[in-house]
């Protein structure tokens, strides 16, 4: 699956678990048109335990500090008409945070995948081969929003405050996916991909604090507690309170992602020439469904307390869906030493939202409010590679990046022309590469998240043209590279990312404050720097790793004003590179 497949909810909470994927592939440029709907900074595809030739078994157990466990077993095998494949993985640790009344506050996460193939014979005239697929995981997170204030980070950075103690994150996730493959020839060949995707998760964390009948948000009395010391005493547990005088918000959500989508590939070569064309077409559907409300508590002596049950519903009553038809049209042509790739993505979307209210728990649509988005869009793009030497290549690429816009009636679409342009070289056992890239923003999208500072509404909101530029580097080098037994590989890479405003740029309600042109986009190093060296054998090996990042603006005006609540879109991730 490629990750970030969602059009009516990006920030959906939900990653595959990494630990038993076989390999990760990184999408970029050109090639990234046959995925979307986002198609700016490049696409993730995590490729899950593949179904193995012969049979396999394989058990791997691991444990660390704070009662840190990883378990994960694995079997599988195939026949002449049929294979099989079936993994287990648990992750579990107790937290490294301390809770005044010594409470968990790690998690517990289990993932169970199975996969059936049934195939013709590799004799058949017309090869087939049908597979299922099934996935479920369930985590329970001991989490919190919550933070401290800094003179309490300064002092005990690993420290929670009693208030805390009730918050926790609770999801599953449940998968179906079946993949038919014909192969027609070895020129011709149509995969064909049904899927079904279910997600539900309630993070239960503390969003207000009552005092003497008035309510104050949780950052507000963490970012100024001088402001608001009864407030304080009171989240961090030192002074009893009355009832309701914590607020803990049950942030519910289901998701449901689904749809179908096929593949046609067909390639061929003449003298020195070959072909390869590959037609995608998906129709797809997927949703978000907010069904929330908040509890009271009191907290005494260090102790939170039930004092009232909110109305399921009562906080937020809506549903936000995507309908979305997608093609694509990628062609590859190889002559001599030139590589050429032309491709064509198109979207066309309709983006809704049902608003019930906070009066209709039963969803009668009473009081119903919709709104709805639409965006038909074509995204080119073009890359290129020509072989210099056995040792060294040039590439490039112009390619138009896109991501949907929310369900707003009028809101636009984040749209970029971006631009990369690199070299691939080994010289003498030096392996790098070295790529400038450049994205042109006409339009950026910001997202209104709680995490950093936001109201957590998750909407989008258009923030007008922003320029990304700078250059990657990656070199790698064996140490020992002559040697038969052991290899000593050291790594080395570093990004330089500039980012500018081109245009003003203020919110209507100023809780992300103001934008001039020329400020930096926020949130993204300038340097970072990357190194690793590795001492290998065939039966083991040792590896130390380093990372560096620059400072970090959190808001467009300046590293020290912190007005801002919202991460920023494609531009995160710079653009180029390889």
């Amino acid at each position: 699956m490629c990750i970030r497949d969602s059009y009516s909810a990006p920030a959906a909470y939900y990653f595959p678990s990494v630990a038993r994927m076989q390999a990760v592939e990184i999408l970029k440029g050109s090639s990234q048109i046959q995925y979307g709907p986002f198609t700016t900074g490049g696409a993730i595809n995590l490729v899950s335990t593949q179904i193995p030739n012969t049979f396999k078994g394989n058990l791997q157990t691991s444990y660390g500090s704070f009662n840190t466990g990883q378990l994960h077993a694995k079997i599988g095998d195939s026949k002449a008409n049929f294979g099989y494949s079936i993994e287990y993985l648990n992750f579990n640790s107790d937290g490294f945070k301390n809770l005044p009344d010594g409470s968990n506050t790690g998690f517990d996460k289990n993932d169970f995948v199975a996969k059936f193939r049934l195939n013709s014979s590799p004799d058949a005239i017309l090869k087939q081969a049908l597979t299922f697929k099934f996935q479920y995981s369930d985590e329970v997170s001991n989490e919190t929003y919550l933070g401290l204030t800094q003179s309490d980070f300064d002092s005990n950075p690993f420290d929670r405050y009693a208030s805390s103690q009730e918050d926790k994150m609770t999801n599953d996730h449940i998968q179906f996916m079946v993949t038919h493959k014909m192969e027609f020839s070895k020129q011709f060949r149509i995969t064909t991909n049904a899927y079904y995707n279910g997600f539900s998760r309630n993070w239960y964390k503390l969003n207000d604090v009552v005092f003497n009948g008035d309510k104050v948000g949780i950052a507000s009395v963490i970012d100024n507690p001088l402001d608001f010391p009864d407030y304080i005493n009171i989240v961090n547990g030192t002074s009893n309170s009355d009832a309701d005088a914590l607020l803990v918000k049950a942030n519910n959500r289901d998701y449901v992602s689904k749809g179908i989508q096929t593949k046609f590939d067909y390639h061929w070569a003449g003298d020195n020439v070959f072909h390869d064309l590959e037609i995608g077409l998906r129709y797809h559907y997927d949703e978000e469904d907010r069904f929330q409300w908040k509890d009271g508590y009191n907290i005494v002596d260090g102790v939170m307390n039930v004092t009232s049950n909110g109305a399921p519903g009562s906080d937020a009553n809506r549903i936000s869906s995507a309908r979305a038809f997608a093609g694509s049209i990628l062609y590859k042509l190889k002559y001599s030493n030139l590589t050429l790739t032309p491709g064509v993505r198109y979207e066309n979307i309709v983006l809704s939202r049902d608003d019930f209210g906070t009066s209709d728990s039963n969803r009668t649509g009473v009081n119903l409010s919709s709104r709805e988005n639409k965006v038909d869009i074509f995204i080119p793009g073009i890359g290129f590679n020509y072989k210099l030497s056995a040792n060294t290549s040039i590439y490039g690429g112009i390619h138009k990046g896109f991501s949907p816009p929310g369900n707003e009636a009028g809101q636009k679409a984040e749209e970029s022309i971006n631009y990369e342009l690199g070299s691939r070289f080994n010289l003498k056992g030096l392996r790098g590469e070295l790529v400038a890239f450049y994205n042109d923003y006409s339009n950026l999208l910001g997202s209104d998240l709680a995490a950093t500072g936001g109201t957590g509404s998750l909407d989008q909101f258009n923030a007008g043209e922003v320029a990304v530029k700078g250059i990657e580097l990656l070199l790698n080098y064996d140490l020992l590279e002559r040697n038969t037994k052991f290899s000593l590989p050291i790594t080395f890479g570093y990004t330089f990312t500039d980012t500018e405003f081109l245009n003003d740029f203020g919110s209507d309600d100023s809780l992300w404050g103001e934008v001039n042109a020329g400020d930096e986009l926020p949130y993204i190093a300038k340097h970072q720097f990357n190194t690793s060296i590795s001492f290998e054998h065939s039966k083991f090996e040792l590896n130390l790793n380093g990372r560096l990042n620059g400072c970090l603006l959190y808001t467009s005006d300046a590293a020290d004003d912190r007005r801002g609540g919202v991460v920023w879109g494609g531009g995160g991730g710079g653009g180029g590179g390889g």
